[in-house]
């Protein structure tokens, strides 16, 4: 099991001890005495091999003494806390997606939902289901104070008078049960307008906007039920919307496909509408589409993370954040979490018009993985012990990964779209996923420099 992880960038060796996320900038002595010694060669020895190579004896024994003090106080070789044995702790509902619009104003190409229908009609969620639905999760939810409710579509905006009576409905059950309900809506903008985003101020709700880049890139994929491009009818609003909250609890939250595997230039157009926090995924597509990416767009892809990186380390974008750089390494979630991920099946489902439960919102509509209904709860406890046990640890070449405590084995869902087998990610995004962690581990280092250098 790989227990160090050694790249470099930009002239900087960084390693990262996986299980305990300790990172380490180191100069070249330590780099040649590091590989010898994983090699499994003794401290004296690799020490007469640095001698031999042409290192100062007394550099090399002050670098080796250093990495023994590191490794002594669990920062390097520590051991992994768990094995494929592992189980995560069985813990209560946390978070739901709650399914408002089964429909939608835009017909973007690469959308998993069919456009909006799920597999299905177009439908809305009566307020009597999303009431329910509320109730459902207040009483399942154990001993956590704060639970989570994410509007989703679809379009969610589609049905905003029903998202409107559910968080005023979600206030009311705060004051007697003593919990606090964070709401978030995920929107593609259309249809943000002062009305509207005053009561998402007012409510305090964070709000995830859909918007893909440069205009050019936007309309290429995300286009209305008229067949015209979208990016006018949104830009203005989100941006609008984001700088009139100065960026609280919001961010844009874009796709990148095979036309624009330049990703790094609608980072910038993006960051120039306002946005503080930027979000960019790779699309999810079978390999026949044409804007579908294959494992040979990564040397440019990791060439735009690189860029992307370098950008931000160098203050080009001060107070601007990409959201896959954003590494927790010293204050980071517990075991559980670091393998188990957005808690999928288990700690978060998502609820579609009807009121029936899934793993997530995007199984919803498929009737392999329905787990129950808001009124009468989860069903097929099977179904949520499948996804417990698909941790990170119980997947083979997770667990052999480095990156293992970073993405907690993949989504599930894009693992299925990619292999067939919610336990085996696809090749590519596993390319991506450790090109984005190094990425954010460089820019965590260089942040760090900035720090010492400025104290």
């Amino acid at each position: 099991m790989v227990l160090l992880h050694r790249f470099q960038m930009d002239g900087r060796r960084l390693v990262l001890d996986v299980a305990s996320g300790a990172l380490h900038v180191v100069d070249e002595t330590a780099w040649f005495l590091l590989d010898r010694m994983e090699e499994g060669l003794a401290v004296a020895d690799a020490v007469r091999e640095a001698r031999a190579a042409g290192f100062p004896g007394a550099g090399a024994r002050e670098a080796a003494a250093e990495i023994e003090d590191l490794a002594g106080r669990g920062q390097l070789w520590s051991p992994d806390p768990a094995g494929p044995d592992y189980m995560p702790p069985v813990r209560p509902l946390r978070a739901l997606c709650l399914h408002l619009a089964h429909d939608c104003n835009l017909r973007c190409a690469y959308c998993f939902a069919g456009q909006g229908r799920y597999r299905g009609s177009r439908s809305l969620m009566s307020f009597e289901v999303g009431k329910q639905a509320i109730d459902y999760l207040l009483a399942a939810s154990g001993s956590y104070n704060q639970v989570e409710i994410d509007f989703f579509g679809g379009e969610p905006l589609l049905n905003f008078a029903v998202l409107r009576r559910l968080v005023r409905y979600g206030r009311e059950r705060e004051t007697v049960t003593g919990k606090r309900i964070n709401f978030t809506v995920t929107t593609n903008g259309v249809l943000l307008d002062e009305t509207t985003g005053a009561f998402l101020d007012g409510e305090r709700l964070g709000v995830v906007l859909s918007l893909d880049g440069r205009p050019e890139v936007h309309d290429a994929v995300r286009r209305t039920a008229a067949g015209a491009g979208s990016y006018a009818l949104a830009a203005p609003r989100v941006s609008r919307f984001a700088v009139g909250r100065d960026n609280w609890n919001c961010y844009a939250r874009g796709t990148y496909t095979r036309y624009n595997t330049d990703f790094c230039r609608d980072f910038e157009h993006l960051a120039g509408l306002g946005f503080a926090a930027v979000s960019l995924e790779p699309v999810v597509a079978g390999p026949a589409e044409p804007y579908a990416l294959g494992e040979g767009d990564y040397p440019a892809l990791a060439r735009e993370y690189e860029r992307l990186a370098r950008l931000l380390a160098g203050g080009a974008y001060p107070g601007v954040r990409f959201f896959h750089f954003d590494l927790r390494l010293d204050d980071g979630p517990c075991l559980s979490r670091r393998v188990s991920g957005c808690g999928a099946g288990t700690e978060y489902l998502a609820v579609d018009p009807a009121g029936d439960l899934y793993p997530c919102h995007q199984f919803v509509g498929r009737a392999a993985f329905r787990m129950g209904n808001v009124a009468a709860g989860v069903a097929r406890p099977e179904l949520a012990e499948r996804f417990r046990a698909s941790h990170a640890l119980a997947k083979a070449a997770c667990a052999r990964c480095w990156a293992r405590y970073f993405c907690s084995g993949g989504c599930h869902a894009n693992n299925l779209a990619a292999t067939g087998d919610m336990r085996e990610p696809g090749a590519l995004y596993c390319l991506l996923v450790r090109k984005r962690i190094e990425c954010g581990l460089f820019l965590r280092a260089q942040t760090a420099s900035r720090r010492v250098a400025a104290g």
